[in-house]
């Protein structure tokens, strides 16, 4: 008799079907909830999926943030809760250079960031409350890779962390492949509506 096939995808496995998928039809497969949506992106057209490496640092103060790129790997997405405050930027294209170079998935960040063209130039999608000029401190303090919270959303570390235009939408690690298929289930049937609202026309 052959054995039940118990293996589960792995987190890279999941990022990658995640990734085709809009963050608005991972949020209904999850029942509207986990989404950021008063966070955007800071360039037209940026995407990303990936695990959370989770910051939490004082509003307008950017030292951990420089901390968690050395230690975060390619692939993740650097998630700060920066107070919510607009008044100082965290990030600017230094460090989106920077991230680039290291493999790093993206950015989301509760609070400001600043020179949203050249971040555009260098490819790093990077989602934001919003964009100012004023540059951060960096004096601290801070944590990494503890449970934060940006626009009201709990993110730990592992958890998946979807964003396109629509905003950001935050997934469990623990429910990552029940949501999956919810959401590709979804995905499928919007598709397929619009094949035949097509015809229709």
């Amino acid at each position: 008799m052959q054995a039940e096939n118990t293996s589960h995808p792995s987190t890279a496995e999941l990022v990658r079907r995640f990734a085709v998928i809009p963050a608005a039809n991972i949020g209904d497969a999850q029942e509207r909830i986990g989404v950021a949506s008063s966070l955007s992106p800071t360039w037209t057209g940026a995407k990303l999926a990936g695990p959370a490496f989770t910051v939490w640092t004082r509003p307008g103060d950017n030292l951990n943030i420089h901390k968690a790129l050395d230690e975060a790997k390619p692939g993740d997405v650097i998630v700060v809760n920066g107070g919510g405050d607009q008044s100082r930027a965290l990030i600017g294209d230094l460090i989106g250079i920077r991230a680039k170079s290291l493999g790093l998935a993206g950015f989301v960040i509760d609070g400001a960031v600043r020179d949203a063209d050249a971040l555009a130039e260098c490819g790093l999608p990077v989602f934001a409350r919003s964009v100012t000029p004023a540059g951060p401190y960096k004096f601290g303090p801070g944590r990494l890779q503890l449970p934060v919270a940006i626009d009201g959303v709990v993110v730990s570390p592992g958890d998946i962390v979807v964003a396109d235009a629509d905003g950001v939408v935050v997934v469990r690690r623990e429910e990552a492949e029940q949501v999956l298929a919810e959401a590709e289930k979804i995905e499928a049937g919007e598709a397929a509506k619009r094949v035949a609202f097509a015809s229709v026309v």
